[in-house]
This record gives C-alpha cells, structure tokens and sequence, in this order.
C-alpha cells in the first residue's frame, strides 16, 4: 500500500526588501565554493565553483549521488568547514564580482568572524541533524537534548537557566512524542527516536537555519517517512530556512526547490 504524505501548508512568500518586485537578500549565501582534501600524496577536489543562495523560510534539498559534495557543502555552509581561499586562478572572482570562497549569513561573511563569533553562529544560528544521529551513548535523553544549550550558554550559564532550558527541552521532546522518553539511553531508543531526540537538540536553541545531512539514509522507508513528516511540520511552525541534502529523488520532491550536484558543481 502506498503511503500518501500528509499536506503541509505552502511556504511563505519570499519577503521584499521594500523595492517593488525586489526579492530578500538571501539569508545563506555561497560563491565560488572550492575544497579539495589531501589523502597522502594526491589531491581530492570534492566541490569546484559552488554558487548557492537560500532565502528565508526556504527549504532546500541539494540532490546528488554519493561522492557529489552535498555533505561538504553543507559543512562549509554551516561553518564547520572552512572552503578553499583563494580560488583557483581561473574562477578567482564569482560572477558577482565578490571574491571565490565565500560563505555569508544575513550578509556577514564567516571568513570575517572571530573564533567566539563562529562558535556562537555555529550554536545559535544553525542546527545540524546528521545521518547518524551522534548522541552522546552515556546521557540520557533529556541530557542529550539540552547539552546544545550548555555550549551555548557554558557551564556556569547553563546553570543559571538550567529549570528554563529543561522546559524548553521536554516541550520539543513532548512534540516528537518521546515525553516517555526522557530518562533512557540512546542505545535504549529505536533508530527514529534516536532521530527525533537529534532534531530536537537540533532545535534547542531556536536557530534560524536547520541543516540535514540525510537525516532519514539510516531509517527504514516508513521511519524515514515519518521524520520527514515531522521534519516537514516543524520546519513550518517555526518558520526554519532548511537545506537538506539526499541521494533520494522523492524526498528532494518536497523541498521547496532542488540544487543538483555533479562531481562537485551545481548541475
């Protein structure tokens, strides 16, 4: 039998910055995107000349096969990663006449950040959801969730708002149904309560921005389908800007808009 996701309400228009007909600046914006890693002697290039904006409340899904450059590119984007500087000689400026490599949230550029400010995008501004969920194994599940706020907070902050950010916590747990959760381990959870307990630490600190690195690739397919589902409903309740990168041509149909990587360029 083939299961029928639910309907979610559309997205919200793309806002204006007050010229008529003027699209929003992009909240998340890439030119040029070049990484090549090093393994041993030889030269692995992994993205060649990236451009990519996401407007606010947009999900996108960046499409490709494995090896392609989505994870890569969502590392870069979310400022866990730094992209090669400067471009190769051929592609050192964008088109834009901005220079190759560069990253920028609401129009600031991370390269520009100091190590404190890119620590606090990295905690306040975005939310990582990753294929294999990494939950701490020896904290339970409420500990799990509100550990983001530890590190953004740090211990002594943590400590003065620990009764706030535990509220905070079990309402995000409550709303993935995991309520009856919140004492137990990880390995004490089924793969998607594993998931869901990760996109609610995702989520703990109200970041503008959600990144999914195939968030569904170690679920089976009606699991997967509903954390989508899930995904789908909060991203719209909170208003999130989503890039979601998959291998998976049905669960990019969702997104808003699909970007196709290639061998490490947009298609």
């Amino acid at each position: 039998m083939t299961r029928t996701a639910p309907t979610t309400p559309a997205s919200p228009a793309p806002a204006t910055n007050g010229a008529p007909g003027a699209p929003a600046a992009p909240l998340l914006s890439a030119r040029s995107l070049y990484k090549t890693y090093r393994l041993g002697r030889v030269d692995v290039p992994v993205l060649r000349g990236v451009d990519l904006d996401v407007r606010r409340g947009e999900w996108v899904a960046v499409l490709g096969a494995s090896g392609s450059g989505k994870s890569t590119l969502l590392h870069l984007l979310g400022g866990l990663d730094r992209p090669d500087r400067p471009a190769p000689p051929s592609a050192a400026r964008a088109e834009s006449g901005r220079p190759a490599g560069r990253i920028a949230f609401d129009g600031r550029d991370l390269a520009e950040l100091s190590a404190r400010e890119l620590d606090r995008y990295r905690s306040e501004s975005v939310g990582f959801v990753f294929q294999f969920y990494h939950l701490l194994p020896e904290l339970r599940v409420l500990e799990n969730v509100t550990i983001a706020a530890m590190v953004r907070y740090g211990r002594f902050g943590f400590a003065r708002r620990r009764a706030e950010v535990e509220d905070h916590a079990k309402a995000l747990l409550g709303s993935f149904g995991l309520s009856h959760r919140l004492g137990h381990r990880p390995a004490e959870l089924s793969g998607g309560e594993r998931q869901r307990v990760a996109i609610a630490r995702a989520l703990m600190n109200d970041p503008p921005v959600l990144l999914a690195d195939e968030p569904t690739g170690n679920l089976d397919h009606a699991t997967g389908e509903a954390i989508l589902d899930e995904i789908a409903r909060t991203r719209y309740a909170a208003g999130l800007t989503m890039v979601m990168v998959t291998h998976d041509r049905e669960i990019a149909a969702r997104a808003d808009r699909v970007v196709r990587l290639t061998d490490g360029r947009v298609a």
